[in-house]
């Protein structure tokens, strides 16, 4: 038997007798020809079967083989540039067929299904060519996310996913009972990670975060999964730079690496192939003045039917607001200094102008929204205590959290990055539900 190779490295197999081992993902006949699609979690290509190339035992396995089923095949690589598939290019010339594992009437064919019929057999789903295509982006994503932060000083410190207190109010967490005391599954590791800066400078923390917030929009999970950088000695303009480069070489990673998979999804490359330093950066006042002047014209949200909404200044941006903004410029937009009344109790107010806070979103192009958020963090302990009694906030589980200002405090601070968000955007999908392999959300919490 040949030597058993992925679908991904027939490329350096060519004219090379090979075996591969992988499932049925579809299959045309034309009478002496079969033409079997395989895949094997590395791609796809097609294996041609023909009635003379093979034993007649062979091709009646071929015959017999229903989609999903488990197979090996062993060939001859060609180069075959109208070949289906992915990495595309290169088929098999197919000399010996085995079934490994016939699979039953498989359930999800190549027509139409619904969402809601998908989401149940999310199990099954999983193994279409978008999905598999969007699964493998995410994995790049990750693997960029440290690489980056892992080569630039961070170090990659775990938080709790239990908490006592809340990061930013309690109304949208998951309580749970912690031996007959109430705690709550964490939002944010960031109040952990401001503890981590004063022993180690520069930090980050990678993991699943959890929102009970009732909300049903294509941007939004139940469970998602965040890394969140925090830096001593940082103020927002420094950070916005580190955000630019970070994100940059996360887009810029997965053109490098994941070219198949991008052209699975049939994703148009011109917005990620400018996404590199420096970004567009603006003043809420000005992004605020932006909306309403595009309002009293009647401008149309890109991509919408629906006209510009107008904003009072102090309000937060709804989704037709961001949308309009990012597609103002060529790249993701840094909006800053929003109000402090609707950002968390802990972001730097601004020095003479108290209404407004040291934070700071991007926003992405094409309708994908905020993709980081972030801030300067508060470094006065009398300031800090204030904002938490203004926000009416318990101030027990907040002590230790206090602390960190009362012993060497600093300028520092820090962003959140949204694992399904930015995987979204550089996938072009239209709903966060394709971008983790089991999505929680409002009413999905099964299989």
């Amino acid at each position: 038997m040949p030597p058993v190779v992925t679908i991904r490295s027939l490329k350096d197999h060519i004219g090379e007798e090979v075996a591969v081992q992988g499932w049925l993902y579809n299959k045309t006949e034309k009478g002496k020809l079969q033409f079997l699609q395989i895949r094997d979690g590395t791609g796809v290509c097609q294996c041609v079967v023909f009635k003379g190339n093979v034993t007649p035992d062979d091709f009646e396995i071929g015959q017999s083989l229903t989609q999903e089923s488990s197979l090996m095949v062993a060939g001859i690589v060609r180069a075959e540039p109208r070949a289906p598939g992915v990495p595309g290019g290169f088929e098999l010339d197919v000399r010996y067929i085995e079934a490994m594992g016939i699979s039953d009437p498989y359930p999800i064919s190549p027509k139409e299904h619904g969402v809601e019929f998908l989401m149940e057999n999310r199990h099954l789903w999983i193994r279409s060519s978008r999905q598999w295509a969007a699964l493998r982006v995410r994995a790049v994503i990750v693997r960029a996310i440290r690489d980056w932060l892992d080569s630039h000083g961070f170090v990659n410190i775990d938080t709790p996913i239990i908490t006592p207190a809340a990061a930013e109010g309690t109304t949208t967490l998951f309580e749970i009972d912690y031996h007959g005391e109430p705690a709550y599954l964490a939002q944010t590791g960031q109040l952990y990670n401001e503890a981590n800066i004063f022993a180690f400078g520069q930090v980050y923390c990678f993991g699943p975060t959890f929102r009970a917030e009732k909300s049903k929009t294509r941007r939004h999970l139940q469970e998602f999964w965040m890394v969140e950088p925090e830096v001593a000695f940082c103020t927002l303009e420094q950070l916005m730079e580190i955000e630019e480069h970070f994100v940059s070489y996360i887009v810029q990673r997965c053109l490098n690496d994941c070219g198949p998979e991008l052209r699975v999804l049939e994703r148009d490359l011109t917005h990620l192939q400018r996404v590199a330093p420096p970004f567009p950066r603006i003043h809420y006042d000005e992004a605020v003045a932006m909306i309403n002047a595009a309002a009293a014209r009647g401008d149309l949200v890109p991509g919408y039917d629906d006209p510009v909404p107008p904003i009072e200044w102090g309000g937060d941006f709804g989704s037709p607001h961001e949308t309009y903004i990012a597609a103002q410029f060529d790249k993701p937009v840094f909006v800053h200094h929003y109000p402090t009344a609707i950002k968390a109790f802990y972001m730097e107010p601004e020095g003479d102008r108290p209404e407004v806070c040291r934070s700071v979103d991007l926003l992405a192009p094409e309708g994908y929204g905020e993709i980081t958020g972030g801030s300067e963090r508060m470094s006065d302990p009398g300031k800090l205590i204030a904002a938490i009694e203004r926000h009416k906030l318990p101030i027990e589980p907040y002590e230790w959290y206090v602390d960190l200002r009362r012993y060497g405090s600093v300028v520092h601070s820090g962003f959140g990055l949204g694992v399904e968000r930015t995987v979204a955007w550089v996938c072009g999908l239209d709903h966060v539900r394709e971008t983790i392999a089991f999505p929680r959300m409002l009413n999905t919490m099964r299989p």
